[in-house]
């Protein structure tokens, strides 16, 4: 989950892109950045979230970058389905800082990431990379919020638990500091480790938990009591 500093080009692939969000001008804006942007390409537009999911079924984007107001099906609904597709894509969320509730229903329907919307332009490109990666976004005007409320949520009463038995006692400390908003590089300094081997325990912690990406792996840190 990065914590939105730092962030360079994640990937050599070109990220193939859904933007599902209902306002025109918001809308032409996001397409009208990504479409500067080497490495990112816009395959599709919706304007509300059934569209949403529909068009993520049939052109199979990387990342769907999704606004959590929308008409017919809102932003939430439509990451549950979008994360429920067979070979489902990431869903970076556009939010404000009055939507912090429904960035939590958000998290728990799947989305990996989070952006503001009068975030930095740099930073939606910078987003994008990150999810299609598997590594996750939170807006750092968003992490502190999203900590607190899974830590006020508390444990819940599903497997998660179970999930984190495959872990080596490295992989659950290191998982313990990405559940704390740490970068890789502030884990790697923290454990007196390289880089190269936090990313490879990171690896380890979204595959042996079942986690579709980092962000995912940080949500099963709570709900199982971990971080308790």
């Amino acid at each position: 989950m990065s914590d939105g500093g730092g962030a360079g080009d994640v990937g050599s692939w070109v990220i193939r892109v859904l933007v599902a969000e209902d306002e025109a001008l918001v809308r032409a804006g996001c397409v009208m950045l990504l479409g500067a942007t080497p490495d990112i390409e816009v395959v599709g537009e919706a304007t509300d979230g059934r569209q949403a999911v529909e068009l993520a079924g049939t052109l199979r984007p990387d990342v769907v970058l999704m606004d959590l107001r929308m008409p017919v099906l809102d932003g939430v609904g439509a990451t549950r389905a979008v994360t429920a597709l067979d070979g489902a894509p990431r869903v970076l969320v556009l939010t404000t800082l009055n939507e912090e509730g429904a960035v939590q229903r958000a998290l728990a329907a799947g989305a990996s990431g989070f952006l503001l919307k009068h975030a930095a332009p740099a930073d939606l490109a910078n987003a994008i990379r990150h999810c299609a990666a598997g590594e996750g976004w939170l807006d750092p005007a968003v992490i502190g919020g999203v900590v607190d409320a899974l830590r006020r949520a508390g444990p819940r009463a599903l497997s998660a638990p179970a999930a984190l038995t495959v872990l080596t006692p490295r992989e659950r400390e290191v998982l313990v500091l990405m559940a704390g908003g740490r970068s890789n590089a502030e884990i790697s300094a923290e454990l007196v480790i390289s880089e190269a081997t936090t990313r490879t325990h990171v690896a380890h912690v979204i595959s042996k938990t079942g986690s579709r990406d980092r962000t995912q792996a940080v949500v099963l840190a709570y709900q199982s009591g971990l971080m308790a």
